[in-house]
């Protein structure tokens, strides 16, 4: 689309992903207008804080935000919030809002993110049960969360494990139920994964593995938790983690294709004409991975400005190597690249050491790496390892398992040159 036409791009969806392509749009030169609609009270924001420092009360989200709230008033963008859309109407180009009214567009990013999956257990309407998404629901869980008090948290990936942590930082007594040996086992392994499960049970968390939630009972508010094989937890609050799923009702019967969010291609565009997605939701065939889904930070931001671009006409394909991090404790994780299968795993370092990098490789190529208190953020620090493993990743490189395990060899040095 030309920067200077007046014709609507209209955003749905006001998250990191869609604060991003609104600020990116206007900052690179479109001069038409702007809608961002979102569902929440909030300006766009990213959410890592709301199970780590947010949740313990040492920080506020203003860092956290795309931009100040003033900002999208001075650039002439027309933000919406507490704004739900019910259906996307690609024949007329119009969004149809359930407050009743629509919102016409020329051009659409869809941003809608994802939702909790529902805790579908018997007694999960008790007070005291909590999943964590929003603000509010973070702050609920911070209202009740005092020292002393019992917390269950059932499952432990990335939200379940942050907040566990948190709620431990916070003087609170926690018990997690997962259904695998250890954390995160379906992303890292069961090698790796038992280092984090050897933190938490550092820190005073009580892990019950290979196990699930089958129900949940008290007088006026939750007080056990019970489990398939037979354990009554006694507790005060519960915080449900046991993921996401994408937000596609407002698309459905609309066209646009889904496939585990909406299908866009290597560009951010959806089957449908002029209508883009991004964040969370967007199911993109990636020039590296392939078809893939992510629900980190990291790709909101940049596939949201990614999305803004292909507005523009921008010709190059979203092929960001996928980064995230997580900090439990002291302790500092971070991840690049994507896999969900491996066949070689190479660690550098001790496992024991609380201090390595490990490597997931299929067929001799790297996948992806996670890194332990070390490695550097790719985001910021052009010469740490995971930058170079970035690199590594993206030039598909077939890689000596020994030259990866050796600490003398630098990771740079593996890079064939062009």
């Amino acid at each position: 689309m030309r920067a200077g036409s007046d014709q609507a791009v209209v955003i749905v969806g006001a998250g990191l992903a869609g604060g991003t392509a609104a600020a990116t749009l206007r900052e690179e030169g479109w001069r038409g207008r702007i809608v961002l609609l979102g569902a929440e009270p909030s300006i766009p924001f990213g959410r890592p804080p709301l199970s780590k420092t947010y949740l313990r009360g040492e920080e506020d989200l203003s860092g956290w935000q795309v931009k100040s709230s003033d900002w999208y008033g001075d650039h002439d963008i027309e933000l919406r919030t507490e704004v739900s859309v019910q259906r996307v109407d690609p024949a007329h180009k119009q969004v149809l809002l359930a407050s009743g009214g629509a919102v016409r567009y020329e051009t659409l990013i869809l941003c809608t993110g994802a939702t909790n999956r529902p805790l579908a257990t018997p007694g999960a309407t008790l007070p005291g049960i909590f999943q964590l998404r929003t603000v509010a629901e973070c702050e609920a869980i911070r209202a009740v969360a005092q020292p002393g008090a019992r917390a269950v948290i059932v499952g432990m990936g990335f939200i379940g494990a942050e907040v566990a942590a948190s709620l431990r930082q916070m003087g609170l007594e926690v018990t997690a139920v997962l259904s695998s040996a250890a954390p995160l086992t379906t992303v890292l392994g069961d090698r790796i994964a038992e280092t984090l499960a050897t933190i938490h049970r550092e820190h005073g968390v009580h892990l019950v593995t290979h196990d699930r939630v089958i129900g949940f009972e008290g007088i006026g508010k939750v007080e056990r938790v019970m489990t398939a094989k037979g354990e009554r937890l006694p507790c005060d609050v519960v915080v449900a983690g046991i993921g996401v799923a994408p937000a596609t009702d407002a698309v459905t019967d609309s066209g646009i294709a889904l496939d585990n969010g909406i299908l866009v291609d290597a560009q951010c565009r959806t089957n449908v004409p002029d209508i883009f997605a991004a964040g969370d939701i967007a199911n993109v065939l990636h020039p590296v991975f392939g078809r893939v889904r992510v629900e980190h930070y990291n790709n909101a931001e940049q596939q949201g400005r990614a999305a803004a671009r292909a507005v523009l006409g921008a010709p190059a394909a979203y092929d960001y190597i996928y980064s995230f991090w997580s900090d439990q404790y002291e302790h500092k994780m971070e991840y690049v690249g994507f896999t969900k299968r491996w066949d070689r795993l190479v660690v550098r370092g001790q496992d024991d050491s609380k201090r390595f990098l490990a490597f997931y490789l299929s067929q001799g190529a790297l996948q992806a790496v996670f890194g332990l208190n070390r490695g550097g953020d790719p985001e910021l620090e052009a010469d740490s390892d995971l930058r170079a493993c970035q690199a590594l990743i993206r030039g598909h490189a077939q890689l000596e398992e020994d030259a990866l395990a050796d600490e003398t060899v630098s990771l740079w040095s593996l890079l064939t040159p062009p």
